[in-house]
């Protein structure tokens, strides 16, 4: 994975980044959303402003959180107790995985993938009409949208 900042990854002439605005396309207007390691929530003011969607975000960095609250908008901490010990980014289970993987996954758990986009070291969709498993070798991320089956 590349070393990139935030302040190079592509934008649309709204100054929206382009990543996020493929994200935001794939909600329905009005859906709940969770947003995993929400930053300082750029997403989810785009989801709330484009989609009137109900988001709520989970972060992190205090700083993260702190710009997301300035904003108005839902995020904060995930718990620890006693029967989930860990933090969430810290737990023994993590691990990076493949595109390929997550699709096993996704499979193996019986989760429906409604739509998904592999993306380049900026944040651009890869323009190509290829397999899964060719967009795993030029992907550096995937935005999926997920529901469940049946």
């Amino acid at each position: 994975m590349s070393n990139l900042a935030v302040s190079d990854i592509a934008r649309t002439p709204g100054d929206a980044r382009v990543d996020l605005v493929l994200m935001a396309e794939m909600i329905d207007r009005g859906a709940k959303v969770l947003d995993v390691g929400c930053g300082d929530g750029e997403l989810l003011r785009l989801l709330g402003d484009s989609r009137d969607v109900d988001g709520r975000g989970i972060e992190l960095s205090r700083e993260g959180v702190n710009e997301c609250v300035a904003k108005g908008l839902a995020a904060g901490h995930m718990p620890q107790t006693d029967i989930l010990p860990y933090s969430w980014y810290d737990t023994p289970n993590i691990h990076h995985c493949t595109i390929k993987d997550f699709r096993q996954l996704c499979e193996a758990t019986g989760v429906k993938m409604e739509k998904a986009v592999a993306l380049n070291a900026w944040g651009s969709p890869l323009r190509l009409n290829a397999p899964w498993w060719f967009w795993n070798l030029f992907g550096e991320q995937a935005v999926f949208l997920l529901s469940r089956k049946g």
